[in-house]
């Protein structure tokens, strides 16, 4: 058998393994044995003659436990020659319905979020007169709606469901109760943190079952990135439309500043995560093909900016000016940090070698730990010159879990490289570690305006 041959067997092989560790139709568990008898079926017919992607063909179809998911890897990848082996017209036609089926649910929903994000108006709650109504609830104009989806969509029994619709209540209650000064400090934490906190209700809903094993909580992290990707297209695509728009009405003399303001962009923003969610779902083989590509490119250079800056606070010697601002954008960026590190480990295949795209994540990943250890400093500076405001206190809690979460993965990520560990640790530690950020979120949304006076 040529090298060449057995390079493309892999290949296949590795598309396949990584198409079932997407599916909710199997956990992890079981996507190991399954290889293996996929392999068995390969070499079985491979020693009877049969050439190496022909025995791949024969054998996927072999594949009785899987036929459905089979099914589903054939027509999403259409070009390839065992769609003739394994898609019959009846699956495709099926497959067509349940599709159909799915997009109208999904635009439904989308043009109720934009609906509902009006109907505070009828009683007189406009954007420029409730701006608190609208600071406090817009969450709840789209997050409900996701969870139904997927509630739906993965067909959740009646105990996860109510779990997921009592968060959502307490939420609700909260961001309206609680006697926050606007524009304090305590109201500013709220608004920030409550989406944090209720993305976990979205997991526990995309999840379903599957919540409870790393496969189901690192397909979350996959579905948050590429939700992230799709939207700002649509976004961009949004822009445009808007700018185009507000042309050609200005060239017959009519202001469209209102009704872009007021309807296209709130109304729009509403509905494009509903519709993005859907084709995350709907569209997986084509945002899969552009998202490691992102990783590759943005993981290089963002060690270079942590790198380039950790070098220049050493040969300058200056210190870390935390005001609020500052204080913001150095959270944003290890937020963003580690949510590209999460998302590089969940586009890899935990079945491959060490290779040098992890050495450049290790070197991000001590990048950030060193960043946040210079910004704790920072914050504990500030604390004991100046006292604990709700602003330092938030974000000294989000640092030390960022301390954490950088230091052990850094662990983990150099034992995988030194082949003393398995990459299953580290996702391990990555997705069971989410929980802990919606957790801090909900303690900032509910204790931080009762402990410091609602300021």
């Amino acid at each position: 058998m040529s090298t060449a041959d057995d390079a493309a067997l892999e290949v296949q092989i590795g598309q396949w393994r990584g198409f079932l560790r997407r599916r909710q139709a199997i956990v992890a568990t079981d996507i190991v044995e399954l290889e293996d008898h996929l392999r068995e079926q390969v070499a079985e017919l491979r020693e009877r003659g049969l050439a190496a992607d022909e025995a791949f063909l024969v054998a996927v179809k072999r594949m009785g436990a899987v036929d459905e998911i089979s099914r589903e890897f054939a027509r999403e990848h259409s070009e390839r020659l065992w769609k003739q082996l394994v898609v019959s017209q009846g699956d495709s036609a099926a497959a067509d319905r349940e599709s159909r089926r799915e997009a109208m649910v999904a635009l439904s929903l989308a043009v109720f979020a934009a609906v509902l994000v009006k109907i505070p108006t009828l009683f007189g709650l406009t954007f420029d007169g409730a701006e608190r109504f609208y600071l406090h609830n817009a969450p709840f104009f789209v997050l409900p709606l996701l969870a139904g989806f997927f509630a739906w969509k993965r067909r959740l029994d009646s105990r996860t469901i109510g779990m997921i619709a009592l968060g959502f209540v307490v939420a609700i209650a909260t961001a309206n109760v609680q006697p926050v000064v606007d524009g304090g400090y305590t109201q500013v934490l709220m608004v920030l943190h409550l989406p944090i906190a209720l993305w976990l209700l979205i997991g526990l809903a995309y999840a379903g079952v599957r919540w409870r094993d790393t496969s189901g909580r690192m397909d979350f992290i996959r579905f948050s990135g590429e939700l992230f990707i799709y939207f700002v297209l649509i976004a961009l695509g949004g822009g445009v439309l808007m700018a185009f728009l507000a042309m050609i009405f200005q060239s017959i003399g009519i202001d469209t500043e209102y009704f872009i303001g007021n309807w296209l962009v709130p109304c729009g923003a509403a509905g494009a995560v509903l519709v993005a969610s859907w084709l995350v779902e709907a569209k997986q083989s084509v945002i899969e093909n552009m998202a490691p590509v992102l990783t590759r490119l943005f993981t290089p250079l963002f060690a270079a900016l942590l790198i380039t800056f950790l070098g220049t606070l050493v040969v300058t010697g200056r210190g870390l000016d935390i005001e609020r601002d500052i204080l913001i954008a150095f959270d944003l960026l290890l937020v963003v940090v580690l949510a590209l590190v999460l998302y590089t480990l969940s586009a890899r295949d935990p079945m491959a070698v060490p290779g040098g795209f992890d050495v450049l994540s290790v070197v991000l990943v001590i990048s950030a730990l060193l960043v946040d250890l210079v910004a704790l400093a920072a914050i504990g500076s500030r604390i004991s010159e100046f006292g604990f405001t709700p602003n330092r206190v938030a974000a000294l809690g989000l640092n030390l879990i960022l301390l954490v979460n950088l230091s052990w993965s850094a662990v983990l990520y150099l034992r995988f490289l030194r082949g003393r560990a398995e990459f299953a640790q580290l996702e391990r530690w990555q997705t069971g570690y989410l929980p802990v950020y919606s957790a801090w979120a909900a303690i900032v949304v509910l204790a931080f305006p009762p402990l410091f006076g609602f300021i």
